[in-house]
């Protein structure tokens, strides 16, 4: 009986990234509310984010919204968006930095295996730098496993699964 795998990751594609700041640009540049107001979308530093930058929060909010309409297009999840940060009013402009939720820390990554051990004591969880390998002698155990991370709505941040044997 062979043993079998896969790792939990938090982390964005960098590319479907770029597809959803084209398609909101794209958007943002044609709506017709949005005409001659600073309303905009930009990059954070080495793209890692996005600052979004309009007439005041009502406009941040419809540019965010934007921006998560083309995530769920792409089948990305919208906990990858970091929404903690304050708005920021200066010059009759306002501005937010949106900055993307990458790697597991610890604390996560104790989450995670606490609740896989919780769900199904048979699979073994194990914390590996920012990635959780989770191991079994039964492939359904690891689907299950799946199923259960992809229904928890409580987690603040996206999850994918790597390397899976």
């Amino acid at each position: 009986m062979g043993n079998f795998s896969f790792d939990i990751v938090s982390e964005y594609d960098k590319a479907e990234m770029n597809n959803v700041f084209d398609q909101a640009l794209r958007e943002i540049a044609s709506r017709y509310d949005f005409k001659g107001t600073p309303a905009e979308l930009d990059w954070l530093e080495d793209k890692k984010g996005f600052k979004i930058i309009g007439n005041g929060e009502w406009q941040i909010d419809a540019i965010l919204d934007i921006v998560r309409k083309k995530l769920s297009g792409r089948g990305i999840s919208q906990k990858v968006l970091d929404t903690s940060r304050e708005l920021v009013e200066s010059n009759l402009k306002a501005s937010k930095e949106v900055p993307f939720k990458a790697g597991l820390d610890q604390d996560k990554a104790k989450t995670l295996t606490k609740l896989i051990r919780d769900a199904y004591p048979k699979v073994k969880p194990q914390i590996q730098g920012e990635a959780v390998r989770v191991t079994s002698g039964s492939k359904d155990d690891l689907q299950a496993v799946m199923t259960l991370l992809r229904g928890r709505d409580d987690l603040d941040f996206p999850i994918s699964f790597t390397n899976y044997r």
